[in-house]
């Protein structure tokens, strides 16, 4: 059974493209920490993609400003961070996805960022979803826990009614009584009918939100589970939130998975994409 046929949606430089029948990776730690563990996991992610042939976007994001608790570390701020930010992207060539949470923010971010991140929980706010249209750049809609798989088109029409076809949409699991989320894998078939490229975040799906008291758990043992069963329903690309020690990192450490495990996964996942939907069997 073939699914339906997506948009193609390309950065400017056509550095990184989605939805042209390859399984496609966006990936990079939770947040900025400094540059030199920025770049250095950029550099990690970039040689890792290029030997599998895999098309990839560096995320990490500036700020994190819907952390569980006031006394949650948020990163280097937005012009701190975006002055890093621009100086990996410099330093290794490779896409750059990040957040925007702010509609005072998106026109300076789109300076450096070549693809727009609107957060889950920022998925139904209008005059961002607008802003981040206006800048011509691809945007990718995170679905908030609160929406059902239907309830993305609403979040796509705000974009596109800027004339921004560019349109990516990522589900992150869907809330699922306290502290756990579950992932409905009809979901994944059901945004694709909307005629854009769809990625399973299998980083955040995992989380338990606020899970660990004043911050948010995890269960990193079921991202590889997750991801498998998502390339199985048929997606264009996956989400991987990467740290070379997540049980370290500032942010989103549970459910983060350790950098050195990529490989093997990417490995597994990009043959079953290629088995299931790659050219010689019709292509998502």
């Amino acid at each position: 059974m073939k699914l339906p046929a997506v948009k193609t949606v390309t950065t400017d430089d056509g550095a990184f493209s989605i939805g042209a029948g390859r399984l496609a990776l966006i990936a990079g730690p939770c947040l900025v920490e400094d540059y030199q563990t920025t770049v250095g996991i950029a550099q990690q992610i970039s040689e890792i993609a290029a030997e599998r042939d895999i098309p990839v976007a560096f995320k990490a994001s500036y700020d994190k400003a819907n952390r569980t608790s006031i006394q949650s570390p948020r990163g280097p701020g937005w012009r701190e961070g975006l002055e890093i930010l621009a100086r990996v992207k410099q330093a290794t060539d490779l896409p750059l996805l990040t957040d925007v949470h702010e509609t005072i923010q998106v026109q300076e971010v789109a300076q450096v960022a070549d693809i727009l991140q609107v957060p889950a929980f920022l998925s139904r706010q209008t005059d961002l979803l607008v802003a981040a249209g206006e800048t011509g750049l691809p945007v990718n809609i995170k679905k908030g826990q609160f929406l059902s798989p239907t309830d993305i088109q609403y979040c796509i029409e705000k974009v596109t009614s800027t004339g921004n076809e560019q349109v990516i949409v990522t589900e992150r699991g869907t809330s699922f009584g306290y502290y756990n989320l579950v992932v409905d894998m009809r979901g994944l078939a059901i945004m694709r009918q909307f005629g854009y490229p769809v990625v399973f975040d299998a980083t955040h799906s995992v989380q338990l939100p606020g899970g660990a008291g004043g911050a948010s758990g995890g269960q990193r043992e079921f991202v590889a589970t997750l991801a498998r069963a998502a390339v199985a329903a048929g997606v264009d690309g996956l989400f991987m939130e990467v740290h070379p020690n997540p049980d370290q990192a500032p942010c989103d450490g549970p459910n983060m998975l350790p950098l050195a495990q990529l490989p093997a996964i990417l490995d597994v996942l990009q043959q079953m994409f290629e088995l299931l939907w790659g050219e010689s069997q019709g292509a998502i």
